[in-house]
């Protein structure tokens, strides 16, 4: 019988944190496009504490989540999504050395506008939001990073972005 109960503690370890990333994916309340990637990591993180950093009762799971991530889930869309959510980007000096990110960042661009003209134009205002000028340094802006849905943030940053480059269209 003990087996039987260490089994279920261990399918509950194994499971749970992934169980919240889906409800996430699921949910309803706010986009999820801007979580994903932060909640995978996390998820992985809660897995192996919970097994005491003992790689051998976690590493198997880990490679299936990593595998899954891998070829279902991992997007370069979940990775612009991550850098371009204020409340990840602005409390992860970190985040512009992550080459993962950076890279899913530049193919999301590539891929969302084929032009190369519009794409240079968006490198370009996204430096707006890297230094937390124009709308997103208004205090407005920064006092709601933490509860702003990225979603509607991504749409506003695009269409800002390409509003700018019809502008500087007509005015040249």
């Amino acid at each position: 019988m003990p087996s039987f109960w260490n089994n279920i503690v261990y399918a509950l370890k194994s499971t749970a944190p992934l169980v919240k990333v889906l409800r996430l994916i699921d949910g309803e309340k706010v986009p999820a496009m801007g979580y994903i990637y932060k909640a995978m990591d996390k998820a992985k993180e809660t897995i192996i504490k919970s097994f005491n950093e003992r790689e051998e009762r976690f590493q198997t799971i880990v490679e299936i989540i990593d595998r899954r991530w891998s070829c279902q889930l991992h997007h370069p869309l979940h990775a612009a999504g991550y850098f371009l959510n204020p409340q990840y980007y602005y409390n992860d000096p970190t985040i512009e050395q992550n080459e993962d990110i950076m890279v899913g960042l530049y193919k999301c661009v590539e891929k969302l506008n084929p032009v190369l003209k519009i794409q240079d134009k968006i490198m370009r205002e996204l430096t707006l939001y890297k230094r937390s000028e124009g709308v997103f340094g208004e205090r407005l802006a920064i006092r709601h990073r933490s509860d702003f849905a990225p979603g509607n943030l991504l749409k506003y940053i695009f269409l800002s972005i390409y509003l700018l480059y019809l502008l500087s269209c007509l005015t040249h």
